[in-house]
């Protein structure tokens, strides 16, 4: 692995592991393996260094997501939906936790915010047509919902320390996404 993305991947794992306190260009270098001030020459400031970092989980999780957003029926979303949430909550855990820290920040900095959103129109360009594709009245809104219903699961499976089962909700959405249309009655 190149060494700038050694020191994203640490900066992810500091995120995920410490929260924000924990990320400083010192640690990651520490954290990565890598000679002092590595990740200062790759990210000359914070503000830097999370913008990579948030573009670097969205060209990691990509991937996993393209593959799981090709449903042939409702039926398959919904199960692929919540595959990608094992996922999400199993191996991709420390990622999906330095993302949380990340919206968090996105509250008060406009760039972290900017760089959030980003990412997240990367995911709506996969979900909106996989949505389209079913005959979702309004895959855009129907994208937004699940986003943010999906965002609020991992809160609070992280902060209750406990597992939740994404598929109910996750087939209310989907079957509300697709009422009255032919793949949803």
């Amino acid at each position: 692995m190149p060494n700038r993305d050694r020191a994203l991947a640490a900066a992810v794992e500091l995120l995920g592991t410490e929260g924000l306190r924990g990320l400083t260009h010192a640690r990651v270098d520490d954290r990565a393996d890598l000679p002092k001030g590595s990740t200062s020459n790759y990210f000359r400031s914070r503000a830097a260094l999370l913008d990579g970092v948030v573009d670097w989980m969205v060209r990691k999780e990509v991937p996993q997501i393209e593959t799981t957003l090709k449903p042939a029926s409702p039926e398959d979303l919904v199960d692929e939906l919540c595959r990608l949430y094992e996922f999400m909550t199993g191996p991709n855990a420390v990622t999906v936790t330095a993302r949380l820290v990340l919206w968090v920040e996105a509250a008060t900095n406009p760039q972290v915010r900017q760089a959030l959103l980003r990412g997240r129109a990367t995911m709506a360009s996969m979900l909106v047509p996989a949505l389209a594709g079913l005959g979702a009245r309004d895959p855009v809104a129907a994208s937004d919902t699940l986003g943010a219903c999906v965002q609020g699961l991992f809160l609070q499976q992280f902060a209750r320390g406990e597992a939740i089962d994404p598929r109910p909700l996750v087939e209310i959405i989907v079957r509300g996404a697709l009422a009255g249309t032919a793949s949803g009655t």
